[in-house]
């Protein structure tokens, strides 16, 4: 009789509910929504750090005497390590699960956050911030949401991964004026205390609603047929530097690669790590360019989603080229309108530069989908790895070039003019893979 019951279940899922005669059935929640909504948390609670750095530059080098060069090389090894953490992590959860993988990041982000507290040293910074946070951050990744994207749903992807993608910015939108409000307020220790909490506080939920596969829980994938669990993979880090070595022998893959070190570079790099410190140059309080941050978070949801409902209907390609194009130009301007106080201009900038934020992200997941297959979220940590080095990169010059220059100018000219190269790189994808094909890649 159980069989019976399960196997009904799971036919249930396979096709559309038929509704009982005299009895209309009740709609219910797939159990897919459930898992998302979990990794949407999950991924807020993870990013709380990334509020923290843009924040804390100051604070540091007016406590410690250390340079903006020097913390800005501890926050390049957190993005670097975010990024090549991120591929592995992907073939962990195939061979672990995504609960124990997911758990333990959480803890890692939480132990380097609170550690900070008792630094002295720049190399302690870089320890703490840069290798446990980087390390576990990078686990928890936009691989992990193209991880569970992939197992739970069929129907809706682009959709779903743009929701995922923003909760990224959510968690910006929460935690960058809170945070702001407890440097300004009490000093730099309490918001990193904060920030050890939060990612604490989502482990439980973690643990007890989210589930590594739909066949766990005896379901269809959202929108697809019943598949069975499939045995965990062994060999996990072999496996991920095996299809990096598959997929750079393609042309697509330097492509995509190269434009998301680029999306890195004008994003996590540059905006989130030196636009607060360089509104505070032009005498803008902490709090207002944190609030502007946070407002661009705002926006950033609205734009990936939409972007990822956009993906599923024009050609990813050309997304990308017209999202790099408007970033660039929107980039050239930004000198321009930095100034003591928030005028309308600078609100115009932030609200176009949040739709634009990860945008790239949907269309560059379907492309990595599209030409890689079952190793798509692999590929994809491994692109990711390229837009957190892109960033690393960025996030210290940056740095460097405040140091040297004693402004930020050059950096967002620089990184104007390489959006418009990202723009055309993402144009020449499909004649790369044409070509692929055509040599029998």
């Amino acid at each position: 009789m159980t069989e019976t019951i399960e196997s009904a279940a799971q036919d249930d899922d396979r096709r559309p509910p038929r509704e009982a005669p005299g009895r209309p059935r009740r709609p219910r929640v797939h159990r897919a929504w459930i898992v998302a909504a979990v990794t949407f948390v999950t991924i807020i609670g993870g990013a709380a750090f990334n509020s923290l750095p843009g924040l804390l530059i100051d604070p540091l080098h007016t406590e410690f005497g250390w340079s903006r060069g020097e913390i800005g090389l501890a926050v390049s090894i957190d993005m670097a390590l975010y990024g090549l953490t991120a591929p592995f992590a992907a073939a962990l959860m195939d061979r672990f699960g995504i609960r124990r993988v997911v758990a333990t990041a959480l803890t890692l982000v939480a132990a380097g956050a609170l550690a900070s507290v008792w630094m002295t040293a720049s190399w302690q910074l870089m320890i703490y911030w840069g290798l446990l946070v980087g390390l576990g951050t990078g686990s928890m990744a936009l691989a992990f949401a193209a991880t569970v994207t992939n197992r739970w749903f069929v129907a809706r992807r682009g959709l779903v991964t743009g929701i995922l993608t923003a909760a990224g910015a959510s968690g910006q939108l929460v935690f960058l004026p809170l945070c702001a409000w407890i440097v300004d307020e009490h000093g730099w220790r309490p918001a990193s205390v904060t920030v050890a909490l939060a990612a604490l506080v989502v482990v439980p939920f973690v643990w007890l609603l989210m589930r590594d596969h739909p066949a766990d829980v005896g379901l269809a994938p959202y929108g697809g047929a019943y598949v069975a669990k499939p045995a965990p993979a062994r060999g996990a880090a072999r496996r991920t530097v095996t299809v990096l070595v598959k997929a750079a022998r393609t042309g697509p893959f330097w492509l995509l690669a190269g434009t998301f070190a680029i999306c890195g570079a004008s994003t996590n790099g540059l905006i989130r790590t030196h636009f607060v410190p360089s509104a505070h140059d032009h005498g803008m309080p902490i709090t207002a360019a944190a609030s502007l941050l946070a407002v661009i978070g705002v926006f950033d949801v609205i734009g990936t989603i939409f972007s990822g409902w956009l993906t599923d209907r024009f050609d990813a390609r050309r997304l990308l080229a017209v999202y790099y194009a408007l970033r660039g130009i929107s980039l050239l301007f930004l000198p321009m309108l930095m100034a003591p106080d928030v005028r309308p201009p600078m609100v115009f900038f932030i609200v176009f530069y949040g739709l634009d934020w990860v945008a790239t992200v949907p269309p560059t997941l379907a492309l990595c989908r599209e030409q890689y297959g079952e190793d798509s979220a692999i590929v994809f940590g491994w692109v990711l790895a390229s837009h957190q080095v892109g960033a690393a990169v960025v996030a210290f010059l940056g740095g460097v070039a405040r140091d040297v220059f004693g402004s930020y100018d050059v950096v967002w000219y620089a990184s104007g003019a390489l959006c418009a190269v990202a723009a055309l790189m993402s144009l020449v994808i499909r004649r790369a893979r044409a070509a692929s094909e055509a040599a029998g890649g």
